[in-house]
């Protein structure tokens, strides 16, 4: 049995922080509501519990809880924020408002370093965490000793050695708390005991396992778009079951310059995997026109896709099953079947599927992150060029095109794209970026070009900094490289006239405009 952490969600958006901070120790997580059952959690047999933080108070009429019987199962515990009052008050303690909330970076002084704590050796020591909380523990549960302390919080984190339960007021999973990710990893692999199995290299074998077993002699279609997860998708699912895969790319004319031809190209002669090329420009153009809400350009896309693959499917014998390149961020941001957590917005691949499609999913990226889906990548023996390629949205220019979606506007887009591609490139800046791209704004403004006036549309600068994408800074790019790009755009993009820069980061902002 793989070694597994199980994460109970009481909706917190960094939820998805704490899970990937356990993965970055090789250990396998899940996210699952909080309200699991303990029959469910007794079946899932994890090596441990994580309680999430949330927005709400213990106190409140609706809070979220869980079963105390849960303190019971013998399983080293672990809450976080309100996980931690959560686990104070159900085992009975006491909880209540601070004095004062607490938001922002804070220093918490080491009282006993034992448990996620064993890390900071020496007690007395003072750390820097991240604080984001209005209650506090006014009395701890029978049991428990203190184990750190801030100016707000006299027991920032508590902790009961012998049933292995701890807690902790700050969020140890953002990188604003800079030893968080030793603290997950001392809970995890010190007082639950796993040794860190879990390997992109041992997630091969699992994952080929599990394909064979869902698609038996059946074949499969697999939606190529060019970008890293589904090619990733296609190279393991290849691996599993050889020619019962067919690749289609469905050129939807919202790819970037060139693309279409590189995608065919390397899965052809590089892959050597069946691929079936799509012309779909026309249909795409006209399932957006007039469609200017992000939302429902995603579904529009969505649909069509679907529609497209059945119409394939249909050409060949046997296809029931449809493969795509689905991550774990994508149905976290899209769904919220894992918890209260608030959706974000859709995703084509999760929430844009129409009920009526006839194929059964294969999704064999849906646990992974980004960052896991490149090791993958790496551990097929994929080159450098497809899976070190920044990511790019299913749905493709259509969100960075914002307001109506025509073959013009399309066509400035991707001419300033390749500008910024270029320029970032020939910086050396395309290896530490996450995304760098162009977004074309449906905002006209004044300018003066030859001395004659302009009433032209604008282009945003988009580059942000980020590990997994759940989080992102937005990168300080040298002057000199954004002067460059805006003076390319301007004099060589017919239609534009302005280049601004967006320097907000994820959160509040999302990576995508749309």
């Amino acid at each position: 049995m793989q070694e597994r952490i199980l994460i109970l969600d009481f909706g917190s958006q960094f939820t998805q922080l704490i899970a990937r901070r356990v993965r970055e120790a090789r250990v396998y997580c899940e996210i699952h509501p909080y309200d699991m059952s303990l029959a469910a959690i007794r079946a899932w047999d994890p090596r441990g519990i994580i309680l999430s933080g949330g927005p709400s108070s213990v106190y409140d009429a609706d809070a979220p809880t869980v079963d105390p019987g849960l303190f019971a199962l013998g399983l080293p515990i672990l809450g976080i924020c309100y996980g931690l009052g959560l686990m104070a008050h159900l085992l009975g303690g006491r909880v209540g408002k601070a004095e004062r909330r607490e938001y922002g970076r804070a220093q918490v002084q080491i009282r006993e370093a034992i448990g996620p704590l064993l890390p900071f050796g020496a007690d007395g020591a003072a750390e820097e965490v991240w604080m984001s909380h209005g209650d506090r523990i006014e009395s701890m549960p029978d049991g428990f000793r203190v184990l750190a302390s801030s100016a707000n919080s006299p027991w920032a984190a508590i902790g009961d050695p012998v049933r292995d339960l701890y807690g902790v007021q700050f969020h140890l999973e953002v990188a604003h708390t800079p030893r968080g990710a030793e603290m997950l990893t001392a809970f995890v692999r010190g007082v639950c005991g796993c040794t860190g199995d879990w390997t992109m290299h041992s997630y091969v074998d699992t994952a080929v396992a599990a394909i064979r077993a869902q698609v038996g002699k059946g074949r499969v279609i697999a939606a190529l778009s060019g970008g890293v997860d589904s090619a990733v998708a296609a190279v393991l699912i290849y691996r599993a079951i050889g020619d019962q895969l067919i690749c289609i790319f469905v050129d939807n004319g919202l790819l970037r310059f060139g693309e279409a031809e590189k995608v065919a190209t390397v899965f052809r002669n590089y892959f050597q995997i069946p691929l079936r090329v799509v012309d779909a420009r026309q249909r795409f153009l006209d399932a957006l026109a007039g469609v200017t809400d992000p939302e429902k350009k995603r579904k529009a896309i969505g649909n069509l896709f679907i529609e497209i693959f059945e119409e394939e499917s249909k050409r060949l014998e046997g296809v029931d099953f449809l493969a795509q390149g689905t991550l774990y961020p994508d149905v976290i941001e899209s769904i919220s079947f894992k918890g209260p957590s608030a959706t974000i917005k859709s995703h084509h691949n999760v929430g844009g599927l129409p009920e009526r499609m006839h194929l059964e999913l294969v999704e064999p990226l849906r646990e992974l992150f980004k960052d896991e889906v490149r090791e993958l990548g790496r551990e097929l023996g994929m080159p450098e060029e497809v899976v070190g390629r920044q990511p790019f949205p299913g749905p493709g220019l259509a969100i960075r095109c914002l307001g109506a979606v025509d073959e013009q506007r399309l066509e400035v887009l991707r001419r300033a794209d390749r500008i910024v591609m270029e320029e970032i490139r020939e910086a050396g800046l395309y290896d530490r970026l996450w995304q760098a791209f162009a977004v074309l704004l449906p905002v006209r403004s004044v300018g003066v070009m030859g001395d004659a006036r302009t009433y032209e549309e604008a282009i945003a600068l988009r580059a942000v900094e980020s590990a997994d994408g759940m989080t992102a800074d937005w990168a300080h790019i040298p002057y000199e490289v954004l002067g460059r790009i805006s003076t390319r755009i301007i004099n060589e993009v017919a239609g534009i006239n302005r280049v601004v820069y967006d320097i907000s980061s994820k959160p509040p902002a999302t990576i995508e405009w749309e």
